[in-house]
């Protein structure tokens, strides 16, 4: 059968591609329904990447984040109509200390590979989990963003040391949003305080502690462990002031991407006997673990419905770009494209 793929051919410019599907007994069909913009699709599609980046990559269709319904499975193992979501990890070997996300050898939905903005979606049964029924779908649009959070979440509780009374959290966008939310969940003890610089982004962060500007942090502001989600030009900064305040042997967990590399005071590292741990992506058991904590937390899809940003119905490649120059200006919040079936 053919499918049709809605790839990048260079930046700002789609292409449709009809792609010959092989069907066999061992992968499943998902239909797309609703998918999510992320960062480093922006980054693709704005051409923003290094251009050796560019040339290897593209063509290629975005999207990593996403959710579907299964339309075909002759595993058996899930019923047509199953609500997925779609885990972009493509690993090819298993390693007993190495995660997926982590091999050199696996593949990446949207990045090397075709992501997610196509008719059908074809997977092993392994790289799909089932999403709750009555799920907001625009929120499970993004579930895969959420298990990044998740993810560097229970790196920092393998690594750090038991006294977890305060965390602290850099970052005021979706990301550093969604950790914060999840920490609250996960260690309902701990204080947790939220350090950004937009005043408006930080009053959704209802659910903290307390929330504090860069810009004039107290010099006896001190926390346990602390969790990077800035990223970018801003990464330095971020890094330079949890090391700064973090209190001896603590641990620091870095997600924020930057293309360019970020400068860290190591002696303090040193003197202060820190850990620091780095996070990127996901695997199949944060997906897994998360839907859990959906379940048990109901109230946690609540508040991400509060960083759904516009939705886009979306028919043809016009619709798609309308939705992609629409989210270069967004202050906060996940850009949703709706398929129109």
């Amino acid at each position: 059968m053919l499918n049709t793929v809605y790839q990048l051919k260079r930046p700002r410019q789609f292409e449709v591609v009809f792609k010959k599907l092989e069907l066999d007994g061992g992968h499943l069909l998902v239909r797309p329904t609703h998918l999510s913009i992320c960062n480093a699709d922006q980054r693709y599609y704005q051409g923003i990447r290094p251009d050796e980046v560019l040339r290897a990559k593209l063509p290629m269709a975005l999207i990593h984040e996403g959710v579907g319904r299964v339309i075909y499975d002759p595993t058996g193992t899930f019923s047509a109509g199953t609500l997925v979501v779609m885990i972009p990890n493509l690993p090819v070997q298993q390693d007993p200390f190495i995660a997926e996300n982590y091999l050199g050898s696996s593949g990446f939905c949207a990045s090397g590979a075709d992501g997610f903005l196509q008719e059908y979606v074809q997977a092993l049964p392994s790289r799909v989990a089932v999403l709750p029924q009555e799920i907001n779908l625009s929120v499970a649009a993004f579930t895969e963003l959420v298990s990044v959070g998740y993810h560097a979440l229970q790196r920092l509780f393998a690594t750090a040391h038991g006294r977890m009374e305060e965390v602290a959290i850099w970052g005021d966008g979706n990301l550093g949003y969604i950790t914060a939310l999840l920490l609250h969940y996960l260690r309902p003890q701990a204080r947790i305080s939220v350090v950004g610089v937009h005043e408006e982004k930080l009053s959704y962060f209802t659910f903290v502690d307390e929330v504090l500007p860069a810009s004039s942090l107290e010099e006896d502001f001190a926390f346990d462990h602390a969790l990077e989600c800035v990223g970018g030009s801003a990464a330095q900064s971020a890094i330079s002031q949890i090391i700064a305040h973090i209190r001896p042997e603590g641990t620091i967990g870095l997600l924020g991407v930057s293309e360019e590399p970020v400068p860290v005071p190591t002696r303090m590292v040193l003197e202060k006997g820190l850990r620091i741990i780095g996070s990127s992506r996901s695997g199949r058991e944060d997906f897994i673990g998360l839907i859990e904590l959906y379940r048990k937390y109901p109230q946690i899809l609540s508040y991400l419905e509060n960083i759904v940003g516009e939705e886009f119905i979306v028919r043809d490649i016009k619709d798609i770009r309308s939705a992609f120059e629409a989210d270069i200006h967004k202050l906060m919040g996940k850009t949703v494209l709706v398929w129109d079936e």
